[in-house]
């Protein structure tokens, strides 16, 4: 008789009994069991490799980083994969974002955001602190990440800890003003910030919408004098087609959240980068003024050089040419599969794409989406549908044969399981 685990894996019902593959080793596109069964890794491991599972230069990095100092005190302390990073990451940000704060993941990012935009205020003597998210938003699963997130079975329970937000319409296609009224309707009353997606919901089910909305959201919260804070954990590093979303809308934020693809995917990394009145606002010899945030992990420097590997991944390889030229097959078999009389808005943005299967089982919670899971581990493909949603975004390295056999599972998945 095999003991059980007792790993508690997360979003997981244990009491469903359903399997769970035991991975040994990944590369590329796929991941492997010791057994050499493999899987597509058609989601990017939940959206963090960019350029594939154990890529060269960055496994490189980390030995090599491993060797040399593995872990730093952060507070009062520094080094060198911490310098550099830094450097780099406000070179290739907008000239307005000067300061980056490290973190650990894109939940403690967007901690991080909220409570540079409280500190702010409070710094500069104004009693702005609510705080303004977009309907059906996802921004992690700590207690400040949870309350500026949709609110739904999935922190129902934790309700009495989540602190009161404004929540502002979501731009569906033709209603975008509305959207934009009840942001500048809310902006008059003096909240701290406003924190969004920028382009596409992601765990909200890949709601996706146009660039010129986000220009006027941020032109919006400028004119009245509210933080605006971008949350590209998910967004960034070429998955909305450029490095970062808001490149696409010209929008430059005050605060902006980076993780996931930071590091190519490899270990755990986040920053925070803010423009320069807000890190001027907590500059005072005054040492009740600093900001009060750290973890013990704070920019590891093995994290760090896995990051300063992904970046000159970006610097000397052609990256975009692989982003554009997967967002392209993207939209090839998406068309294929468009007018299924089981499809439902089809959408895609750069080289994410996804679908809605029409059935009356619809939602979060809805049987469907472990079902479908099931089919595609079946078949060899790691995919993970939101609800009814069924989402492709794999790692830039993904061939086309690989591509193929993941929206052929998804073919037959429309005419088989949902029969």
């Amino acid at each position: 008789m095999t003991t059980p685990s007792p790993v508690w894996h997360p979003f997981t019902q244990h009491g469903l009994g359903e399997p769970i593959p035991l991975i040994d080793r990944a590369e590329g596109a796929r991941i492997y069991d010791a057994l050499g069964n493999s899987w597509i890794d058609a989601i990017s491991s939940w959206w963090v490799t960019t350029h594939g599972h154990a890529h060269p230069r960055i496994m490189a990095a980390i030995r090599e980083q491993s060797e040399k100092l593995d872990q730093l005190i952060f507070a009062g302390w520094t080094h060198e994969p911490a310098e550099t990073l830094a450097a780099e990451l406000v070179r290739i940000t907008p000239d307005p974002l000067t300061r980056v704060f490290f973190s650990d993941s894109g939940s403690t990012s967007v901690e991080v955001a909220l409570k540079m935009a409280l500190g702010y205020w409070a710094n500069v003597g104004a009693d702005r602190s609510r705080i303004l998210v977009l309907e059906h938003s996802y921004h992690g699963d700590t207690i400040g990440a949870m309350s500026v997130g949709e609110r739904g079975v999935f922190n129902r329970p934790y309700q009495p800890l989540l602190f009161d937000v404004g929540t502002i319409p979501f731009p569906h296609e033709g209603r975008e003003q509305e959207a934009l009224d009840a942001l500048e309707a809310a902006c008059r009353e003096k909240p701290a910030a406003f924190i969004v997606e920028p382009l596409i919901l992601g765990a909200g089910g890949m709601l996706v919408y146009p660039a010129w909305v986000l220009a006027e959201m941020r032109a919006i919260c400028a004119r009245h004098d509210v933080l605006f804070i971008a949350d590209e954990v998910m967004t960034g590093w070429g998955r909305t087609g450029t490095r970062f979303a808001c490149d696409q809308a010209g929008v430059i934020p005050d605060i902006l959240c980076l993780s996931k693809g930071l590091t190519g995917g490899a270990v755990p990394l986040a920053v925070t980068l803010c423009i320069e009145p807000i890190f001027a606002a907590h500059l005072s010899e005054d040492r009740a003024r600093l900001f009060y945030h750290s973890s013990s992990y704070t920019a590891n420097p093995i994290a760090c050089a896995a990051a300063n590997a992904n970046l000159a991944i970006w610097r000397d390889e052609p990256v975009q040419a692989r982003i554009d030229a997967l967002a392209d097959a993207q939209a090839a078999h998406l068309a294929m599969l468009a007018a299924h009389p089981r499809v439902a808005n089809a959408r895609r943005l750069g080289t994410i794409a996804a679908l809605d299967v029409v059935a009356t089982d619809t939602g979060y919670l809805s049987n469907l989406a472990p079902r479908l899971t099931a089919f595609y581990r079946d078949r060899g493909v790691l995919l993970r549908p939101l609800g009814n949603s069924i989402y492709v975004m794999p790692p830039y390295c993904t061939t086309a044969d690989e591509l193929a056999e993941v929206w052929q599972s998804i073919a037959v998945s429309l005419d088989e399981i949902t029969r």
